[in-house]
């Protein structure tokens, strides 16, 4: 089994990102291996940031200095333990600690944060430069997302600065981001980022199953299923891909096999202005929703966004062709009749018409084929 990728790479700075210590030695410096390490996880869409006994102010100066100050999110330069220092950068990108990794030269640091978080994995400053090497940084897929991964983050915080600092309501900010939402149909181009999504998202996935590029690649090419893609922009710049849905069609009911969104864009309101647009679609094809759902340890908030869509636990018979979901284990069929649905007043949506009737769909409410 491979082992599960790391999203966050957190270094030390003394004797590990740079040669020397910058508080003793004044001048530190950086060999240009280091550096190409750096720029190449960097490439691959893994995140870096810092956990560093050192002055913030002068350490920061010496990163701009040597020019790798703009590859690391989330600095924690100070004198606390640096399990803490671990802790709160992966809260604040809200990366699980099994996605995390911890770089430094002192044993006892390791230990520290092996101690304290121990899903987090630990490596030795003189591994450095074999790290991009290692199956665990090395994505499975490389897309236009994955490579802009640290800019759309740095963006996001941005964002979020603002909006802490924005007064009024919270939906008048909203407006204040030029939102827009672009649905649309997978192309084999983009298949890459589709199967990226299913894989980094664990919090807003509805089933934590990963579809593999090959089976997406033959669903695209059936009549029966849209593989949907979700991005979206502001003027911050693009988020970039934030959503997937996986529908299969069938007389009188759209099933919901799928549906992933990236956690960055849950505070946009992404999540019900993409289940508000379904249900819409739906309710002008005259079809019912089906959606699976499978709780995880950590996709409470996707269950509660198809609850808040109005999908309950209801056996109307117009799932009676799909396979029970008692033979796939810890699934729950969630069911919408769906009605139509306001527009959303914070950001546009330009989506495809899956709305056209379906001739064999049942009468709206009767819950029969």
């Amino acid at each position: 089994m491979a082992p599960v990728t790391v999203k966050c790479l957190v270094w030390d700075l003394d004797d590990t990102l740079w040669q020397g210590t910058l508080l003793e030695d004044g001048e530190v410096g950086l060999p240009d291996e280091v550096r190409k390490a750096v720029i190449e996880l960097d490439s691959r869409g893994i995140l870096h940031s810092i956990a560093s006994r050192n002055d913030h102010e002068h350490a920061w100066a010496r990163l701009e200095a040597l020019g790798l100050a703009e590859y690391f999110v989330l600095p924690e330069i100070g004198w606390g333990a640096k399990s803490e220092a671990v802790r709160r950068i992966a809260d604040r990108l809200g990366f699980a600690l099994t996605t995390i990794a911890f770089v430094d030269d002192r044993p006892a640091e390791r230990a520290e944060v092996a101690f304290h978080l121990p899903e987090v994995r630990c490596y030795p400053a003189e591994q450095v430069l074999a790290l991009p090497e290692l199956p665990e940084f090395t994505p499975a897929t490389s897309t236009v997302d994955s490579r802009r991964r640290r800019q759309m983050y740095q963006a996001g915080f941005r964002r979020e600065a603002e909006r802490a600092a924005a007064p009024g309501p919270d939906e008048e900010f909203l407006r204040t981001l030029d939102l827009r939402m672009r649905i649309g149909r997978a192309t084999g181009d983009e298949l890459s980022r589709v199967e990226e999504l299913t894989l980094r998202t664990s919090q807003m996935n509805a089933t934590g199953v990963h579809y593999p590029d090959a089976v997406l690649r033959d669903l695209i090419t059936d009549p029966g299923h849209e593989v949907l893609v979700v991005t979206l922009t502001d003027r911050f710049g693009p988020h970039g891909a934030v959503g997937v849905l996986l529908l299969e069609r069938h007389p009188g009911l759209w099933h919901l096999k799928l549906l992933a969104t990236s956690c960055r864009v849950v505070a946009y309101g992404a999540g019900a202005t993409l289940l508000n647009w379904l249900a819409d679609s739906a309710a002008r094809a005259g079809v019912h929703l089906v959606a699976d759902f499978r709780a995880t340890e950590r996709n409470r908030m996707m269950e509660i966004a198809y609850r808040f869509a109005g999908f309950e636990e209801d056996p109307c018979p117009c799932a009676t062709g799909l396979e029970p979901a008692s033979a796939l284990v810890g699934l729950q069929r969630l069911h919408l009749a769906p009605g139509p649905r306001a527009v959303s007043t914070t950001m546009s949506l330009e989506a495809p018409d899956l709305g056209a009737p379906d001739p064999g769909a049942p009468e709206q409410g009767t819950g029969a084929l």
